[in-house]
C-alpha cells in the first residue's frame, strides 16, 4: 500500500512494523498506532488499518509526542 505525504511525495508502508500506543486499550476508543521507517514516522488509526495515515519527519513526531505528554494538546 502506499500513502501519500504531504509534500506530495509518496511512501510505501506495506511493510513497516507498528506499534501501539500504550495508551490504547482492547475496548476501542482512541487507538493509534506509530511505525518509524528512515527519517518519517508514519501514524494510523489501529481500528481502520487500511485508512490513510499520517506521515511526518522525526522531529515533528518528537514534538507532537512532547506537546501530548506535557498536555498542551
Amino acid at each position: 500500500m502506499t500513502d501519500h505525504l504531504w509534500s506530495g511525495a509518496t511512501v510505501d508502508v506495506s511493510q513497516v512494523t507498528w506499534r501501539k500506543s500504550s495508551h490504547s486499550s482492547a475496548q476501542g476508543g482512541n487507538c493509534v498506532e506509530a511505525a518509524s521507517f528512515g527519517t518519517s514516522v508514519a501514524i494510523r488509526d489501529s481500528k481502520s488499518p487500511d485508512e490513510p495515515k499520517v506521515v511526518v519527519n522525526r522531529r515533528e513526531w518528537r514534538l507532537f509526542a512532547h506537546g501530548l505528554k506535557r498536555g498542551l494538546l
